[in-house]
C-alpha cells in the first residue's frame, strides 16, 4: 500500500509540473513550434479569408522573431515603465490636440525605422505598431488612436499572458489611418522562443 501511495503522489507531482510549465508565462516552447502553432490557430480563425491566412502564414508569422523588433521590445520591457505612468501617457495621448514628444518618440528612431522597413518589405500592410509585455506601444508607422494597449483584444489575445496567440479583426475603416484594415496581432518572441510582447499590423486586403 505504501509503495502505491508514492507511485500515486510521484504521478501527480509529475501532472502537475506538466500542467504548470505549459501553463505559466515563463514557459517557452521552440521558435519552431510557436510558428507552428500560430499558423494553426489562423487556419482555424472564421474572420480571415483564405488570402489573408495564406499571407499571415507566409510574411506575417515570419516576422514575429526581426532581431531589430525585439531588441525594441526587450529595451521597453526592461526601462521599468509602471502602469500608473503608461495610463498617465495614454491619457494625454488620447486628450492631445497637439503633437506630443511621445508622439514624435513613437514614430522616430531605430525601432520605428524598423516598422516601416518591415511595412514596406511585406507590401500589403498598412498601420502597424509595437507593443510591449504591458500593452503599451514602443513605436509604429502611423499614430494610433490611444498609447495602451493592454485593455484590447488585440494585445489581449497576441501577448496571450506571455503563451502567444493571434487576434484577427474584422475588415473595418480605420480612424486613425482613413483606411479600410483588418488588424492582425501577433506575439513577438525572441530566438529561444519566449514571448516578450506583440505587434498589430493593419493589413490592406485589396492589395493581396
Amino acid at each position: 500500500m505504501k509503495t502505491k501511495n508514492v507511485s500515486f503522489l510521484a504521478f501527480f507531482m509529475t501532472v502537475c509540473l506538466f500542467v504548470f510549465a505549459s501553463t505559466s508565462p515563463l514557459y517557452a516552447e521552440s521558435v519552431a513550434g510557436l510558428k507552428s502553432r500560430l499558423a494553426g490557430l489562423v487556419d482555424q480563425n472564421q474572420n480571415a479569408s483564405p488570402k489573408v491566412k495564406s499571407f499571415i502564414k507566409s510574411k506575417l508569422i515570419p516576422a514575429i522573431t526581426n532581431p531589430d523588433l525585439v531588441k525594441a521590445v526587450k529595451a521597453q520591457n526592461a526601462s521599468g515603465l509602471s502602469m500608473n505612468q503608461i495610463k498617465k501617457i495614454d491619457t494625454d495621448w488620447k486628450e492631445a490636440e497637439d503633437e506630443l514628444d511621445i508622439h514624435v518618440k513613437m514614430m522616430s528612431g531605430p525601432c520605428a525605422d524598423a516598422v516601416r522597413k518591415l511595412v514596406k518589405t511585406l507590401g500589403a500592410v498598412g498601420e502597424t505598431f509595437l507593443m510591449d509585455n504591458k500593452g503599451a506601444n514602443i513605436c509604429q508607422n502611423e499614430l494610433t488612436g490611444d498609447y495602451w494597449q493592454g485593455d484590447e483584444a488585440k494585445w489581449k489575445n497576441s501577448y496571450s499572458s506571455g503563451k502567444g496567440g493571434i487576434d484577427i479583426g474584422v475588415e473595418k475603416l480605420d480612424s486613425s489611418t482613413n483606411m479600410v484594415l483588418q488588424q492582425v496581432s501577433l506575439p513577438i518572441s525572441d530566438s529561444d522562443g519566449k514571448v516578450i510582447g506583440a505587434i498589430t499590423f493593419g493589413l490592406i486586403t485589396g492589395k493581396l
